[in-house]
């Protein structure tokens, strides 16, 4: 037994790189091929031409939203399936409405990898409260601790006091799900005076995981970490024993980008995170979670050697209304792009007397005289809504990937 789940983890990042790129190249191949949505998303695009960071970089951005749209005239997965996917498992809904296909293949969404990061061994009896309710969380979790060889109890969510009775009479060595219900079952396990401490490991995930729940767990012995996923793409990334970020995910690719665009930003500097999964049944191509986070630089002290995240940094998702006129972050960009001065470009949106104020920061070297009168009309232009234009420093902007900073009081 090792401390890593299988030889991938611990590749050669020249190597991991080269595979990558081409796995995104045959993913984009075979969704063109079989899924009819990516045939027209795509279309155009040579996918033996994909050879590169670069060139991936260039392949168009698909948002949370459009599966709305799609779904709504092909029903039920907007024509993103491929048409050589496994048999169909589950169908799930999640706000939106958005459905969600779970498909009949071991470990469908890729999280036994998390889940041996945390601790988790064949043989172990894991106490799962991921709901089982529309959501994939409870199922995909299920599905990946039965590919490590582990037993599920299906506790689901709620009703703190039979969890608890629940895990001192069956003795889990682990819990999955959220940081917050974890210390909810543990406190109420306090107060009936049951004795949880079979429960040493944790994963969790679905929320923030603050750093007073972190030390108040490890008070009381547990090994918890985090694993970040979404519905439809499941494992992104996942904490390991060094807790130093976020190891992403062996079985996709992952880029960070400026919010309302597909443009790459630095290493370090934050951003949004876009996701190109390796799943041949339901295809994901740069697609947008609307989370926000950041690339950290060097290797997990782990051993494993991929890329690392920080981890989730919030939402990228910035729109706001200015004086009755809603601004987005691809105006945001639109506006820098107009000017090849510019490199950055952050709304800073408040109130003086009742009256929204918009102010429009731009980080910039050049010392051009008419920079802002230029920049101020390409505000009117793009933006539709009067903004007063401030010229900054480079570098000198918050490094917290905001692009809209709406700091008014609701």
């Amino acid at each position: 037994m090792t401390d890593f789940y299988d030889h991938l983890e611990t590749r050669d990042p020249n190597e991991r790189r080269v595979a990558q790129v081409r796995a995104v190249a045959e993913q984009v191949a075979h969704a063109q091929a079989t899924c009819p949505a990516w045939a027209n998303i795509l279309q155009g695009i040579e996918a033996a031409k994909i050879t590169s960071v670069e060139s991936i970089a260039e392949l168009p951005v698909t948002r949370k939203s459009s599966l709305i749209e799609l779904q709504k005239n092909n029903m039920p997965f907007g024509g993103l399936v491929s048409s050589e996917a496994a048999p169909l498992a589950y169908v799930f809904t999640s706000p939106g409405p958005i459905n969600e296909p779970g498909f009949d293949v071991p470990d469908h969404w890729h999280f036994a990898r998390a889940l041996y990061a945390g601790g988790l061994r064949k043989g172990d009896l894991v106490h799962n409260t991921f709901s089982y309710h529309f959501t994939p969380a409870g199922i995909m979790f299920d599905n990946a601790a039965k590919a490590l060889g582990c037993t599920v109890v299906a506790a689901g969510v709620g009703n703190s006091d039979m969890q608890a009775q629940s895990i001192a009479a069956l003795k889990p060595k682990a819990y999955v799900g959220t940081p917050s219900f974890l210390k909810i079952v543990l406190d109420k396990a306090d107060e009936l005076g049951l004795d949880v401490s079979s429960m040493t490991h944790a994963v969790v995930g679905g929320e923030p995981f603050f750093p007073v729940q972190q030390a108040f767990f490890k008070a009381r012995g547990l090994q918890v970490v985090q694993g970040y996923a979404t519905a439809d793409l499941g494992s992104i990334a996942y904490e390991t024993s060094a807790q130093e970020g976020m190891v992403i995910d062996e079985d996709v690719y992952v880029e960070i980008v400026r919010p309302g665009t597909g443009d790459l930003v630095a290493d370090g500097e934050v951003g949004e995170v876009l996701v190109t999964n390796f799943n041949p049944h339901y295809p994901l191509i740069r697609f947008a979670t609307g989370d926000m986070s950041a690339i950290l630089a060097g290797e997990s002290p782990c051993g494993r050697t991929n890329r690392r995240i920080k981890g989730w940094m919030g939402r990228a998702d910035q729109a706001t209304k200015v004086r009755g006129m809603f601004v987005r972050p691809e105006q945001v960009a639109a506006l820098a792009a107009k000017h090849d001065a510019v490199s950055k470009v952050r709304l800073e949106i408040s109130q003086t007397n009742g009256q929204d104020v918009m102010l429009v920061l731009c980080e910039t070297a050049s010392e051009a005289a008419d920079l802002v009168a230029q920049i101020t009309d390409s505000v009117r232009s793009v933006l539709h809504v009067r903004g007063e234009v401030t010229l900054k420093p480079v570098g000198s902007l918050p490094n917290d990937g905001k692009v809209i900073d709406d700091q008014r009081e609701y």
